[in-house]
This record gives C-alpha cells, sequence and structure tokens, in this order.
C-alpha cells in the first residue's frame, strides 16, 4: 500500500525552528563555561539558582539513587560538585528543552516515553565515549538530544506525525522509515536545524543531525556513537513503548567503535542500570 503525502514544504520546517525561543541566559552561561578553565563555581551556581525550574530540575538528579546521596544535596554549588558542570549543563538544557515543546499536540506521541529513550541514549553514548576515548560528555548531550528533531515534528507538525506514526504502526515499519515516506524529510534532518538555531557545538550538531545517515571516516565519531546507543537503547526496550522498533545498524559505525564483547555487554549493563536509576529523576 503506498504512503499518503504528507510531504513538508522545507521553508515551512525552516520557520518553525525559528520560532523556536533562544536558550535562556542561565544555559548560555552554562555551555560557555564549558570551554573555560577559569570558571568559578559560586557565580554558575547563583546563575542557575535565579531559575526555579533549572534548580529543581538540578537537586532532583544530584539526589538520585544513582549518585549514592539521596536526600543529602540542598544547594546548587553542592550539586555541581557531584555531578560536575558538564552534567549540569546538560540538565538545564533538557529542562529547557522540555519547556519548548507542546507535549499534548500530536495524538500517538508518547511525551514520556520519547524521554525514557533519550536518557537512555545518552548513558549508552556515554559509556561508548569511555570505551573509544570520545568526549563522554560530549557524548551524553548528542544522546540526551538526538531525537530533538521529533519533538518539534510532534509539536508542529502534528496531524502529519500522528498519520506517520499510526501509518507505521499499521505497516509495522520503522517510524523513520515512515517520517521519509510521507513527510519527505525526517526527525534527524529538523534536529540538525534546532541544533544549529541553539548553536550546539557542531560535532554534537553533526551527531544530531546524521545519527541515522552516517558520513565516512577513518576513525569513530560522535554519530557513530549516538547511532549506535541509540541501536542499543531500542535493542534493550528502556522506552517502554509497545510499538519500539530497532533501527538498521551500520556495520561501518560499528566497526570504527570495535568494542570488545565484554565492553559491549559492560556498555548493556551500565546503560540499563543508569537508566532505570536516573530517570525517575528527569521525569518529564
Amino acid at each position: 500500500m503506498k504512503a499518503p503525502d504528507l510531504a513538508l514544504q522545507p521553508d515551512a520546517v525552516h520557520a518553525k525552528v525559528r520560532t523556536l525561543p533562544a536558550l535562556p541566559q542561565a544555559v548560555v552561561e552554562l555551555r560557555s563555561a564549558l570551554r573555560r578553565e577559569d570558571v568559578a563555581v559560586d557565580e554558575l551556581a547563583t546563575t542557575i539558582s535565579h531559575d526555579q525550574a533549572l534548580t529543581a530540575k538540578t537537586l532532583r538528579l544530584a539526589n538520585s539513587s544513582f549518585y549514592g546521596v539521596t536526600g543529602r544535596v540542598s544547594s546548587i554549588r553542592d550539586a555541581i560538585n557531584i555531578l560536575g558542570l558538564r552534567t549540569v549543563a546538560t540538565v538545564a538544557t533538557t529542562a529547557v528543552v522540555i519547556s519548548s515543546f507542546d507535549r499534548t499536540a500530536c495524538t500517538g506521541f508518547d511525551f514520556d516515553g520519547f524521554w525514557r529513550h533519550a536518557l537512555a541514549t545518552a548513558f549508552c553514548a556515554q559509556e561508548l565515549a569511555a570505551a573509544t576515548r570520545l568526549d563522554a560528555e560530549a557524548a551524553f548531550s548528542a544522546g540526551l538530544m538526538h531525537d530533538i528533531g521529533r519533538l518539534a515534528l510532534a509539536t508542529y507538525f502534528p496531524l502529519e506525525l500522528s498519520q506517520t506514526i499510526d501509518w507505521a504502526a499499521r505497516h509495522d515499519i520503522h517510524s523513520l522509515e515512515a517520517e521519509r515516506l510521507m513527510l519527505n524529510t525526517d526527525h534527524a534532518m529538523v534536529g540538525g536545524l534546532i541544533a544549529e538555531h541553539w548553536h550546539f557545538a557542531p560535532a554534537i550538531a553533526e551527531a544530531i543531525r546524521c545519527h541515522h545517515e552516517l558520513p565516512a571516516h577513518t576513525g569513530a565519531t560522535l554519530a557513530d556513537l549516538v547511532h549506535v546507543a541509540d541501536n542499543m537503547t531500542h535493542a534493550l526496550d528502556l522506552s517502554g513503548l509497545d510499538e519500539d522498533m530497532v533501527p538498521p545498524l551500520s556495520l561501518d559505525a560499528w566497526q570504527r567503535i570495535a568494542l570488545t564483547p565484554q565492553q559491549a555487554q559492560r556498555t548493556f549493563e551500565r546503560t540499563e542500570l543508569q537508566a532505570r536509576s536516573v530517570r525517575e529523576s528527569l521525569t518529564v
């Protein structure tokens, strides 16, 4: 059966992305601080403390069971000391992203399941980074944001995405294939536009944009990590979604990462443990 033509016009997609608000100053300052060696923790703690939403998210994560200090972190400064500045910056960015999209706009789109998968992918990418000696915190950020284009489609083109989700389920095909068949675009491309709009680091923007279509490289890249992490977390079924389906795995990416069997097993085990321990702290 031929897929319905719901093609989105590129100009319309670009226009919607441009309507997204800029990242708040607190997040901009946090992300900027990651590039400095002279960052003052007290100054950044004060910046975060001025934003109640960011403060709540950060403290909830710091007090999660995964870090072993449940209920004992009462200040942002303590949270930064426990989590690290990069993790706090990622949590802050996540809080902003969540608030930028309407969780109820699209019928059939499971907002909570989306974030369960995103968080699991972030932890998995971080584990893979440790095995390949790439930047673990950049891998976490890229993994967490890799499907951000799906949120944009769900918010700005809810009717089209809803029909795409329904058609994919009825014909037992992966949602990515359905997006390309019906929308003439996909969530990775839209996510890349958002990453550029929010001035994410180029490697993170590339990982978001290319996590299903990987450019050729001689060594492992951040995009490779996110691609493999996305595949592994779908295999672990950590989203809790009935329609969850494992996407095709790039053998080139798998070979570039070159995990040993022991590293692969550890990655699966650590990803599942971390995702189940921490996701309650980022419940949306």
